[in-house]
């Protein structure tokens, strides 16, 4: 019988370093909390600090999102914590510096370019995975359109969206043919063709977007993406806790 209370609750990371300053630092939580009352989803939000990364703790995790504040105290934490998701098969999300890092993380151990950095730690490296956009999106606004037939496509039930940004780094487009070769799919795409969003067919739930979507605004509700983010946690707490009904 359905008694309208939530019958498990989800354990989700937000791998970043927190900050009161960070925009959607202060607001993912609130729209996670939301989801109790608009989609009956219960998820208790833990932050784990990119120096705080531990692998086997994260694995234990429901799921992990890892939230905007690049640069990071530590990259090596927020490279971590994306590959324990993907390989652990942990529901992820990655927003802005978690897109980068999420990015980064899969040229390194899925695509085997072992120096692939990140322009904004290392501006010298050779393999500059992530570069600075051409135009920043520091608080900006922007369209965005969506594969059909993709995951994100699905979830926003729209080919276009708006999308908010704050942001000034981005995949380099030389390195989106290996990584779509190693199963990485681009699935959606600023008026100029730029990268905007990435999914991982197979995974359970892996979903990267240079775009904030904790920036939704409170009176338009928690954002597709994060619903669809808790919702695939909650199923893997449930999956955990033995019941699959």
């Amino acid at each position: 019988m359905d008694t309208g209370h939530p019958t498990h609750t989800a354990r989700v990371a937000l791998v970043g370093d927190r900050s009161p300053h960070v925009p959607a630092h202060r607001q993912g939580p609130p729209m996670l909390a939301a989801l109790l009352d608009t989609d009956g989803l219960a998820v208790e939000p833990y932050w784990v600090g990119t120096e705080e990364v531990d692998a086997g703790e994260l694995a234990g995790f429901d799921g992990i999102w890892l939230v905007p504040g690049s640069p990071y105290r530590s990259e090596a934490g927020a490279v971590t914590a994306a590959r324990t998701a993907r390989e652990r098969g942990v529901p992820f999300l990655g927003t802005c510096g978690g897109f980068q890092h999420a990015m980064l993380e899969f040229a390194r151990h899925a695509c085997g370019i072992g120096g692939a950095a990140h322009a904004e730690q290392q501006p010298e490296a050779e393999e500059l995975v992530i570069v600075p956009l051409s135009c920043s999106l520091y608080r900006q606004e922007g369209g965005i359109r969506l594969s059909p037939g993709s995951a994100a496509h699905r979830l926003l039930g729209a080919e276009r969206a708006t999308a908010r940004y704050n942001c000034g780094y981005t995949l380099a487009p030389g390195y989106l043919r290996v990584l779509h070769a190693h199963g990485m799919r681009f699935t959606g795409h600023d008026a100029d063709g730029e990268v905007r969003v990435a999914e991982l067919p197979g995974h359970p739930f892996y979903l990267a977007t240079l775009f904030q979507p904790e920036l939704t605004p409170e009176h338009e509700g928690p954002h597709p993406f994060v619903r669809a983010f808790a919702r695939a946690a909650v199923r893997s707490a449930r999956s955990a806790r033995g019941d699959l009904g």
